[in-house]
């Protein structure tokens, strides 16, 4: 497993360089000037020179490349363009909320969704298990928007059950006070599609042929969902969770808007209002870098459920 893990540490780097060159090419040639907006109504050609020759974009590609390739190496990416403040300060301010925010949603749709999801299925068929897959079909049809406009009006502004919005700097207090409403809204919104995926995978194990032996062999049906059905199904329930679990550092976009959540997802919307790239470059290179992360540690997870997984 030792050699496995190096492998795939040693192909992160022409994965994350293919990233760099990419967002390089997106922003320096695709994305324009970024002079042009920092300067405002007091653009003139004086102003704009001065600009590029702090940015750096007075320099040639190649050298701006270099530069941006010893940010990434270093993972100090420099100075924010719209508020002169470090990148590396804004995004630890940003990254405690976000984090918070969307790992709780994370954590009880999951526990949720998997306990649904295999009680559904051990009735598949059934009355149920039609009612909650059109329920879920029902739920996944509705934007996501809906959803957080009708809970902010209806249970923080006229029911009073909630506060409207707000974040304050204890995390005793944001727990108890401002994150039960975005909390409950994320799940909500994120149960629908994980329980029916979930349902889909426990169901396609319980048809296998190894779970009619089992049924041969006396076991009661509890007995093979928990140490059979559940096990194998955890697989691409994993991969699932794994694949998300990057997106944590994004955090909840809407969520943290409407809820004047400070974290990285209003930091995002910022920084492509103002385009302040090196902010927008920085999350970038760090979602890609999680996303191979964790996507190895996905692949050393399904080894430890299945022993038979081969590693190579």
């Amino acid at each position: 497993m030792f050699a496995y893990i190096i492998r795939r540490v040693l192909q992160m780097i022409p994965t994350i360089f293919g990233v760099m060159l990419l967002l390089f090419i997106l922003f320096n040639w695709v994305g324009g000037d970024p002079s042009y907006i920092l300067a405002g109504k007091s653009m003139n050609a004086t102003t704009l020179a001065n600009i590029r020759a702090q940015l750096g974009l007075d320099k040639s590609q190649f050298a701006q490349f270099l530069i941006f390739v010893k940010q990434v190496a270093t993972l100090n990416f420099g100075i924010s363009w719209s508020n002169q403040q470090p990148v590396s300060s804004i995004l630890a301010a940003r990254v405690g909320p976000s984090v918070t925010l969307t790992g709780f949603i994370m954590l009880v749709s999951t526990v949720l969704s998997i306990s649904m999801a295999s009680l559904v299925a051990y009735v598949r068929g059934s009355l149920t298990d039609r009612m909650v897959t059109l329920i879920c079909t029902t739920a996944m049809s509705v934007s996501a928007l809906v959803y957080i406009i009708a809970g902010q009006f209806w249970l923080a502004h006229k029911l009073g059950w909630f506060p409207v919005l707000g974040w304050g700097d204890s995390f005793a207090k944001n727990l108890v006070t401002y994150l039960p409403l975005p909390v409950l809204l994320g799940v909500i919104v994120s149960l629908a599609p994980d329980l029916r995926f979930y349902r889909s995978c426990f169901v396609e194990e319980m048809n296998h042929d190894y779970v009619r032996t089992a049924r041969a062999k006396g076991l009661s049906e509890p007995k093979i969902m928990l140490k059979h059905v559940m096990r194998n199904a955890l697989i691409p329930v994993v991969t699932s969770i794994m694949m998300s679990l990057p997106y944590l550092l994004v955090g909840a976009l809407l969520l943290e808007t409407f809820f004047a959540i400070p974290g990285m997802g209003r930091e995002v919307i910022m920084a492509v209002d103002k385009s302040d790239f090196p902010v927008i470059k920085a999350i970038t290179i760090y979602i890609a870098i999680l996303t191979m992360i964790f996507n190895l540690l996905a692949d050393i997870v399904y080894k430890l459920i299945d022993p038979r997984v081969q590693l190579k």
